[in-house]
């Protein structure tokens, strides 16, 4: 069938998007190929409809999981045959879908790079009949990128044990130097190469400095016509910023790593389907999500990366409308950023010392190798240790990244809870139990059917209820499941590790000291760009963007916050002094009242009042407004 049929009867689109012909062509031409091709370019039918061409299987290696499951449902309702490793599946599932993958006529099999080192995974990929390999976010593969996994460099077994597959490589945000290292790595021979521009003429890039966030934030809301994406830092940030949106009557929710699976699949629904308005999310949100009518795109705090910005920024104006992204910062904002990012880059004897104090808390003795998963606390591995949070997550992931363990955050995995006696006996037991009572009742007016089946019991709920301590509530939970009161299946609500490695201390770590320290400088540079991106007020945001990427283009946007600011006939810094003392003569204003009334850019006003405030000129009132001395 040709490619064109295939996306029509499968995608219902009678034309490809730029660049997505060419390298369909070239793959099904069995040509090594390495696609870069900007958020929102459908990277995704560059594999997909190469692979339903071929006779066999296509291998998907991607390090997003949700993302994998997404493509997965996706193609299932297509009517596709595809099947994905995702993490939690028990043996026996992972022994069935890999059986499906030989024998029953699949056509995708999505892994993470992780899976190629488990001997069952390695022992029946060789028993597969592989057309073609598709490697997702290939920028992981090179120690250069910004989100090196060495685990993406197992990716080259899986040439050789599939020497006549053909491979495709594909990525949104990747300099030339990467792209180098991408195509040695996976060992492309004569490669076709075609990269998309990261131009986006229909988004405008705006940047905005205050000190008032929620005040543009809702005034940017109030002009969006589609639907909106707020980007926070932290997760506690995502929840409490859509509460207050919420109670200033906007229609938000918000989205993080930590939800389950089924409140990520509600409010996404809801968001897709415009049930909600605005999502405010942390950075892995909107990955794969064709979300066509996303006018506006605001990041609350300064983002890590450029790469992770500008990615960020492509979920807006998928439908060719114009679109804004807009940042919002304030002089701190650079001071957290460091904080965040730099402050807590583990050194490689952080990693060291960390990893001893890892093993001693399991008490895993030198030389053992323990294949079972514990459940891992990591407040309590914290406070055991009296280790900083977020160094010690840091050291963590790059134990993960490096295979040395299996970090698998369970942040909902709630303790499970039924109780097995009947009504008249449970209180005859109280009784006798009187300390136990507050507790009981609680749990029982807190989840009902819970005497009918195992119901999931989130601890801290009720340890803040209660006012009680961790140590408290999970003793007496014990003590009911001794009197067989409750059946009991205690977790924590954090997360599991599971040791891939025997423990030999620093010969654990030596091996991948110098990716600590290549990371630890990359990290260091992407921070420095963000912040020479922000301060840059004088020359073209996307010029900026495209520049940092390794594009050539001379030509203005015409839209972003600098050119928009360069096209306003700017007075003199004497004509704005006069204009702002002539608007507050007879009527103190705030700043923002100045900025909604006078045709100038915020950080102009901000500047002159400053100058005004300095010369005597105009006084702060008790209600922050500012109010001209001389009238």
């Amino acid at each position: 069938m040709h490619p064109i049929e295939i996306l029509e009867r499968y995608w219902n689109y009678t034309s490809f998007k730029p660049f997505q012909e060419d390298i369909i062509n070239a793959v099904i031409k069995k040509e090594d190929t390495f696609a870069l091709l900007p958020t929102g370019g459908g990277k995704s039918l560059c594999y997909q409809i190469p692979a339903l061409h071929f006779d066999g299987l296509c291998i998907v290696v991607s390090p997003l999981i949700a993302l994998m499951q997404n493509q997965v449902n996706d193609l299932k309702r297509k009517g596709i045959k595809a099947i994905a490793l995702t993490s939690g599946m028990s043996f026996k599932d992972l022994d069935m879908a890999l059986d499906n993958a030989i024998y029953g006529k699949y056509k995708f099999l999505y892994l993470s790079p992780e899976r190629l080192d488990q001997h069952l995974v390695k022992e029946r990929i060789q028993q597969m009949k592989v057309s073609l390999i598709a490697v997702d976010e290939a920028h992981c593969i090179s120690q250069w990128g910004y989100d090196f996994r060495p685990a993406y460099l197992n990716i080259a077994k899986l040439r050789n044990w599939h020497p006549t597959a053909t491979c495709i490589a594909l990525t949104a945000t990747a300099k030339s130097e990467i792209i180098t290292d991408i195509m040695t790595r996976l060992d492309f021979i004569s490669p076709k190469v075609f990269q998309g521009s990261f131009k986006r003429d229909n988004i405008a890039l705006l940047v905005t400095k205050t000190e008032d966030k929620w005040y543009h934030l809702s005034q940017f809301l109030d002009a969006s016509l589609g639907s909106s994406i707020v980007y926070v830092r932290t997760r506690k940030a995502s929840k409490e910023l859509s509460k207050q949106l919420n109670e200033a009557g906007y229609l938000s929710s918000f989205f993080h790593g930590g939800l389950s699976n089924e409140e990520k699949t509600n409010r996404l629904n809801d968001w897709i389907s415009n049930r909600t308005a605005t999502m405010v999310a942390t950075t892995a949100f909107g990955m794969g999500i064709n979300k066509q009518d996303v006018d506006t795109v605001i990041h609350y705090n300064l983002p890590e990366s450029l790469e992770s910005y500008y990615q960020e920024v492509g979920r807006a104006g998928r439908n060719g409308l114009p679109a804004r992204a807009i940042l919002l910062h304030k002089p701190i904002d650079k001071e957290l950023l460091h904080k965040q990012f730099i402050g807590n880059l583990p050194s490689i004897e952080d990693v060291k010392f960390l990893y001893k104090k890892l093993c001693n808390f399991f008490q895993i003795a030198y030389g053992e190798r323990v294949e079972t998963a514990f459940q891992f606390n990591f407040k309590t591995f914290c406070a055991t240790y009296k280790l900083r949070g977020k160094l010690t997550y840091n050291c963590l992931e790059i134990l993960d990244r490096n295979g040395i363990i299996d970090l698998d955050q369970k942040f909902n995995f709630n303790t499970q809870i039924q109780f097995i006696t009947n009504n008249h006996s449970l209180f005859t037991y109280l009784e006798r139990h009187n300390d136990l009572a507050l507790i009981v009742k609680t749990l029982l007016r807190t989840y009902g059917g819970i005497f009918d089946y195992d119901t999931k019991v989130n601890l801290d709920l009720i340890i803040k209820k209660l006012r009680i301590s961790e140590k408290h509530l999970i003793s007496t939970l014990k003590q009911l499941e001794k009197d067989q009161v409750i059946s009991l299946k205690l977790a924590n609500n954090d997360s599991e590790i599971t040791f891939l490695k025997p423990r030999e201390d620093d010969l654990t770590i030596n091996p991948f000291a110098s990716f600590i320290n290549n990371q630890a400088q990359i990290k260091k540079d992407q921070v420095a760009s963000v912040i020479r991106y922000v301060e840059n007020t004088s020359k073209c945001r996307q010029i900026q963007v495209l520049t940092y990427f390794g594009e050539e283009i001379n030509a203005n946007c015409g839209i972003c916050s600098v050119c928009e600011k360069k096209e306003t006939p700017l007075a003199t810094n004497t004509a704005l002094n006069a204009l702002i003392l002539d608007t507050i003569r007879f009527k103190s204003l705030s700043s923002r009242e100045l900025s909604a009334s006078l045709d100038f850019n915020t950080e102009d006003i901000l500047k002159a009042l400053q100058e005004l405030l300095e010369d005597d000129k105009i006084t702060i009132t008790k209600s922050n407004k500012y109010k001209c001395k001389t009238r």
